[in-house]
């Protein structure tokens, strides 16, 4: 059976101790500190002796009938100073032939020191109350042991079964029944867990909550630092946890056994996370599933700068997110980078709005392609966006004009950012390549070629309408002499029916060729 917190019985408090049927029947009355009633009671301990206090390591509910206390008022203040010393939960006197009324020498004592005293107006066995608080204690120290080994168990399966550290935070969610935030030292998120509505509230402020409640627990803000061999890197943070703060510790202690585990497995990669996080926004940005609005807490956490910015959606194809990752911090420019799918990688720009984002933009694209050559780089935006809402339109743009582009890079003279406009034909065929009508039209129009699947015509056909008809330069680029790219030529025609000479017969061969070579990727 899974053990979840919300299967535990809370911490025993002095306050919840008083409402135990048991104590009711005594009716106990709190005298002095009244406002301290919701220490943790660890232990019940029944006491006598004047010098009690030496006996105890603190959170004990003390019980005594105060038999030796009586007459020697000296010895009753410094009963109650001791106990104050020995940080204990409170003291519960029974009145009776030592104390009819409650001594106003302890009441007073207790009230300085802000201990809670509780007198019992009945008779009542002491053995009573220690057997029910101690069985309490007991039984909510048996649930907290289990669950800190079924979290355990749980956490390093699924570190055994390679899950990426998403999986681990949910896990750890579900048995803390609140939002899990993962930070590096600077308070930067790196991953979250939780209820969405809840993650958001969290994140919507991260910085300077984080800063605020990060070093307090009362609120129920639990956090342990993560770290090994004396270097600490990042910490694991329950925010608002509704159990007891004892519980919560051990669930986040456990929780941060297994992501510094997570940690080593992955070579030490704890940028690794960084990318995971960044990869999740702007992936939920791009698909437009999750409404731009609400990421904002997230992009927020994770370090983007977003109040009064203009904001660049890039694509780059065939990019490495280290070395653009490396290339921003370079450069200084804020932003997040991404890997997406078949080899695009996404970069958010966050600029200041008193910059120059079309410059900036270019100088980035130049750069990068200086390092790593012009036939291996292409960099595809989309006009920059000055509210975030736009953002996700603008990173489809950029995705979708890397797209265009990105099985003509060698042959296109491409400037150093490609745009919309830069990809003309290519990208209108490349929007509307899952249309059923445009799949028919290349059917239609490369029956001939396509029938027998020849791909050295086609490829000389993609070459002779790429160079605008040049019969020099596809020749020189296929390596045939001019007398050879005639006859293949001619054999494309009569297999098409066409006459590429004719400019509208050639555009539309050229116009289905490309809805082909689409539908390819």
């Amino acid at each position: 059976m899974t053990i979840t917190l919300d299967s535990l019985e809370p911490a025993l408090s002095v306050r919840q101790v008083l409402t135990l049927e048991r104590v009711l029947a005594g009716e106990p009355e709190v005298v002095a500190g009244a406002s301290h009633l919701d220490r943790p009671v660890r232990w019940v301990h029944v006491a006598e002796a004047a010098d009690v206090g030496v006996m105890l390591t603190g959170g004990e509910m003390v019980l005594t009938t105060g038999v030796l206390l009586a007459g020697d008022e000296g010895k009753q203040a410094e009963y109650v100073r001791s106990l104050h010393r020995a940080e204990a939960a409170a003291v519960v006197l029974g009145l009776g032939r030592a104390f009819p009324a409650a001594p106003d020498v302890m009441r007073r004592a207790a009230e300085r020191c802000g201990l809670p005293m509780v007198v019992l107006h009945r008779p009542f066995p002491f053995a009573e109350l220690t057997e029910e608080v101690q069985s309490r204690l007991v039984r909510r120290k048996f649930a907290a042991v289990s669950l800190s080994e079924a979290v355990r168990t749980e956490l390093t399966a699924l570190i055994t079964a390679g899950a990426p550290l998403q999986r681990l935070l949910d896990e750890v969610a579900r048995h803390s029944a609140c939002p899990v935030v993962v930070t590096n030292l600077a308070h930067r998120v790196l991953g979250t867990a939780g209820e969405r509505p809840a993650v958001d509230d969290v994140l919507r402020d991260w910085e300077r909550i984080a800063r605020q409640a990060g070093g307090t627990e009362g609120d129920g803000w639990i956090r342990t630092e993560l770290g090994g061999r004396g270097e600490r890197w990042g910490r694991i943070v329950l925010c608002g946890y509704r159990g007891d703060t004892a519980t919560g510790r051990l669930l986040a202690d456990r929780a941060a056994e297994a992501l510094v585990l997570h940690r080593m497995l992955a070579g030490g990669a704890a940028c690794s996370w960084e990318e995971q996080s960044a990869q999740s926004l702007l992936t939920d940005l791009v698909s437009g599933v999750v409404p731009a609005r609400q990421l904002l807490p997230r992009a927020r956490a994770a370090g983007l700068p977003v109040n009064r910015r203009t904001f660049v959606p890039l694509v780059v194809r065939d990019g490495d997110p280290a070395r653009l990752e490396r290339l921003l911090r370079l450069l200084g420019l804020p932003g997040l980078v991404a890997e997406l799918a078949d080899g695009a990688t996404a970069v958010l720009l966050s600029l200041p709005r008193d910059q120059d984002a079309g410059a900036l933009a270019a100088h980035f694209a130049t750069r990068l392609r200086t390092e790593t050559g012009p036939d291996h780089t292409v960099v595809a935006a989309a006009e920059p966006r000055a509210a975030w809402d736009d953002v996700p339109t603008g990173l489809r743009e950029a995705q979708h004009v890397a797209d265009a582009v990105a099985d003509s890079s060698t042959v296109l003279d491409l400037p150093p950012v490609v745009r919309l406009k830069d990809v003309h034909l290519r990208g209108l065929i490349r929007l509307l390549r899952d249309d059923p009508h445009v799949q028919s039209f290349a059917e239609r129009e490369l029956d001939g070629l396509l029938r027998e699947t020849d791909e050295d015509l086609l490829s000389v056909l993609r070459t002779y309408l790429a160079t605008g008809r040049n019969k020099s330069r596809t020749a020189q680029l296929h390596h045939v002499s001019r007398p050879a790219l005639y006859r293949r030529l001619e054999s494309i025609q009569v297999r098409l029916g066409v006459d590429l000479d004719d400019f509208e017969q050639a555009a539309s061969v050229h116009i289905a060729l490309l809805a082909h070579d689409a539908q390819q990727q």
